[in-house]
């Protein structure tokens, strides 16, 4: 008895909730598959459409419906136009032989046409109402002519008019005709495409008007039901809509119809305003229209005839399966369906595209580890590559020797080490030791003759190295290339991934909460709503500029979701009748307020040394010098560009150390001349104040915190010296009111009469009575170039930034009607 009654009850409620869902929507489903293979691609469904559309009349004298559903279905679907010619012919034949030969006459005519202009005219498309309009004018007064044997204007008025109708029709009919034609997915229903489709059921109900069954209308209870279906799938607009033309149509069919216009159209408005009350509430509208057309209509049918008609399309209603009016509601635009189903199909764009980065963030990884594998390998091959050396010369030397079984057999160990330190000296010192040549000359009976052979093999040797040394490091920056790629791409999938959430609720109730207060809203994304990366998008009527972003709609914003909020952008119209759109992100706990300075060796206007300060993404601040080898104009030169790769990898998203590695793959690959630049890194987490320091070859930073100043530094040798080095990163928690000083070596090294520069830089900066970073950065220069009597032996550039607190401009203001959601 430990269990409940819910627990035995769950999987009969299960089955018996699931309904539609788990028994009879699967079945649907099923029967629609099948219906649509033998309906659309079997064309049986156009010769049913041929069928209704021979038999239609417009005034019960014109029948416009024939030459352009056939010429439609010609164009689009001409393996199927035989099912469409069949059903018109015999469509045509219920009514009349006579009405059979025009319907033939008009077709072969247009057939006609086109078979004679089709090398002529390339634009068939829109060339062909025209052929229907003259086929249909031309055929028309034949038959009059035929007929009565005379020809009048009244005749001839009515052939123009019937053509005309045929040419409007065509138009109608090229666009409705794939949708029963082409089954597509995610075919969302253009405006023109749902009026014309509704034309076409209502001209293809045209030809069922005058069937009747005890005295009801069947074309009338079609009609109705459609007004009703569409009008709870879509509303009241597109069920007034499809009502108003149906009526139309049926009026031009038959005067006497015409009176169903009002029907139509009243039962469209009032059944979808009642949507709510989902099929009954739809059904209860169209009998209430139906009365009260009824009682106050002019039509000539008694009242219960109507009502039964009308009972009979809700019934029809009511019996139509779920996944027909889900599916009618997903083509048209405006829907709730039609908003899930684009939701939907976003989302599992977004995890398709999600998961090919991912794939290819891991063929990049792969391709990375591949390249890294060589180099690895190439590096093992290097004592191959000295036996092989030493191969070549034994082979130029030692094989004519008579000692050669003994040196190579009896003393092998002793005869090829003294030959690879003879090759290892020769390569690193160009010249023997006196002690190597005396032990070799003691060993070999041949001695000048093999060092001379290595002396001559030691250039290919070397050649070949540098080749190697250059392949390698090449396959390096590759490597630290596709690496950095791979885990850009890997943050750009989880970014795709956490745009999928939906926040419909969240933005609905940020627009009940701003227009709380009085303010009109157009519209809300929001993008993210993570505390420290809100991203939040709102579109308002013209401003005017009074700064209601900045004022109101942030500080709201920062008591709701309980963090500052900003406006990080802004963009405002220009006239009256136009939007402005704002970006609202999350407040940065800290800023980065900065200062520079920089003086040019002897006072010149260029410098070698540069600098740069840059946001890499809405949280961290990087500042960075670099001093480029030499002076002037080439030493100048190098460090921008040093600080423009730096800048560009950065703002890839790619991690600093492989930023610096691919910087120092670059640099030292481009020529062969030994140039080299520093480079002194600092990047600031403005969430938290942690700061990463990066230092190639640069000089030491400091940092001032109160009254105390400590000194950074790492053991990195410049950019392009070594193509292969590991980068020292060195990790700092900063506070507010912080001063970071950082400097080239010209502020180091000018200060020459002083032992230790240091000691001398931490005074300096500990005695300083401003903390503007400005005028510290402007006082250390000075200091430094005094202390060398005005003069100034090399570039110096000193850049200060001090970490402040973020303090927004407005507090926040308290929203009643929402509070911070979970």
């Amino acid at each position: 008895m430990g269990k409940s009654f819910n627990y035995y009850m769950n999987p009969l409620q299960e089955r018996t909730m699931m309904g539609d869902q788990g028994v009879i929507e699967p079945f649907v489903q099923s029967l629609m598959k099948k219906l649509a293979y033998v309906f659309i691609y079997r064309g049986l469904l156009l010769f049913i459409l041929g069928f209704m559309l021979g038999r239609a009349f417009i005034l019960s004298t014109l029948s416009p419906f024939s030459l352009p559903f056939f010429a439609s279905v010609y164009f689009i679907r001409k393996d199927r136009a035989h099912f469409a010619l069949f059903g018109l012919l015999l469509g045509s034949f219920t009514i009349s032989v006579q009405n059979v030969m025009y319907s033939l006459m008009i077709i072969a005519l247009f057939l006609a046409f086109h078979r004679t202009l089709k090398g002529v005219v390339n634009n068939d498309i829109g060339i062909f109402p025209y052929y229907v309009f003259i086929s249909t004018f031309i055929g028309r007064t034949f038959l009059h002519i035929l007929e009565y044997a005379d020809m009048t204007i009244y005749y001839a008025l009515l052939a123009g008019i019937e053509a005309v109708l045929s040419f409007v029709l065509t138009i109608i009919f090229l666009q409705s005709i794939p949708l029963f034609t082409i089954v597509k997915k995610q075919q969302p229903l253009k405006t023109e495409e749902l009026v014309c489709l509704i034309i076409l059921l209502a001209s293809v109900m045209t030809g069922i008007i005058d069937w009747k069954m005890f005295d009801l209308s069947i074309a009338d209870i079609f009609a109705r039901y459609f007004v009703a279906l569409f009008a709870f799938a879509a509303g009241a607009t597109v069920g007034s809509t499809v009502g108003v033309v149906t009526g139309l149509i049926f009026g031009m069919a038959n005067v006497e119809s015409l009176s169903e216009l009002s029907l139509l159209a009243f039962s469209g408005l009032l059944g979808g305003l009642l949507k709510e009350g989902k099929k009954p509430g739809v059904s209860f509208g169209l009998l209430v229209a139906t009365l009260l057309i009824g009682m106050y209509g002019t039509t000539e049918d008694p009242l219960q005839i109507h009502l039964i008609e009308s009972s009979a399309a809700a019934i029809l209603l009511l019996l139509t399966p779920r996944a027909i009016t889900e599916r009618v509601a997903k083509n048209i635009p405006g829907t709730p369906e039609f908003t899930a189903e684009q939701q939907a199909y976003m989302k599992k764009v977004r995890d398709v595209t999600a998961e090919k980065v991912n794939q290819y963030s891991s063929i990049f990884r792969a391709i990375s580890a591949s390249f890294a594998k060589q180099n690895e390998q190439m590096e093992t091959e290097d004592e191959r590559e000295i036996d092989y050396f030493l191969s070549n010369v034994t082979e130029k030397t030692c094989q004519t020797c008579f000692k050669k079984e003994q040196c190579w057999v009896h003393q092998f160990n002793k005869t090829y080490d003294s030959m690879k330190q003879i090759m290892t000296e020769l390569n690193e010192q160009e010249s023997l030791t006196g002690r190597t040549l005396r032990n070799w000359n003691e060993h070999c009976v041949r001695s000048r003759r093999v060092i001379e052979a290595i002396e001559e093999e030691l250039s290919f040797y070397q050649a070949n190295q540098k080749l190697k040394r250059q392949m390698r490091e090449s396959r390096r920056l590759v490597v630290d290339q596709l690496e950095g790629v791979s885990q850009v791409m890997e943050n750009f999938a989880k970014e795709i991934r956490r745009e999928q959430e939906n926040h419909e609720k969240q933005e609905e109730q940020l627009m009940n909460a701003i227009e709380a207060i009085g303010l009109d809203i157009d519209d809300i994304e929001i993008y993210n709503l993570k505390s420290g990366e809100v991203d939040i998008d709102i579109r308002f009527p013209y401003c005017d500029g009074m700064g209601q972003c900045e004022k109101i709609i942030a500080p709201l914003l920062s008591d709701i979701l309980g963090e500052t909020i900003v406006v990080h952008k802004e963009s405002c119209t220009d006239f009256s009748k136009g939007t402005c759109l704002a970006t609202f992100r999350s407040a940065k706990t800290f800023v980065v307020e900065t200062g520079v300075v920089y003086a040019a060796k002897d006072g010149g206007f260029v410098s070698g040394d540069g600098y740069e300060m840059m946001e890499l993404d809405s949280s961290k601040y990087a500042l960075a010098i670099s001093d480029g080898m030499g002076n002037g104009e080439r030493a100048h030169r190098e460090s921008q560009e040093t600080l423009s790769l730096l800048n560009k990898i950065l703002q890839s998203g790619i991690g600093e150390e492989i930023a610096i590695k691919s910087i120092n793959s670059i640099l030292s690959l481009r020529t062969t001349e030994e140039i080299y630049s520093t480079l002194d890194l600092a990047i600031i987490d403005l969430q938290d104040a942690e700061a990463k320091f990066i230092k190639v070859g640069s000089m030491p930073s400091f940092i001032k915190r109160g009254d105390k100043v400590m000194k950074i530094q790492a053991n990195n040798l410049p950019i392009g010296i070594l193509q292969d080095f590991e980068v020292d990163v060195v990790n700092v928690q900063l506070r507010a009111e912080d001063l970071l000083i950082m400097m080239s070596d010209g502020i180091l090294e000018g200060k020459k009469p002083v032992e230790n520069i240091d000691l001398w830089i931490k005074r300096k900066i500990s005695e300083m009575e401003t903390d503007d970073p400005q005028e510290v950065a402007d006082l250390l220069l000075e200091d430094c170039i005094r202390s060398r009597g005005g003069q100034i032996e090399d570039d110096m550039t000193v850049l200060v930034a001090k970490i402040k607190h973020n303090l927004p401009k407005w507090t926040s203001i308290p929203a009643q009607p929402i509070r911070k959601w979970a």
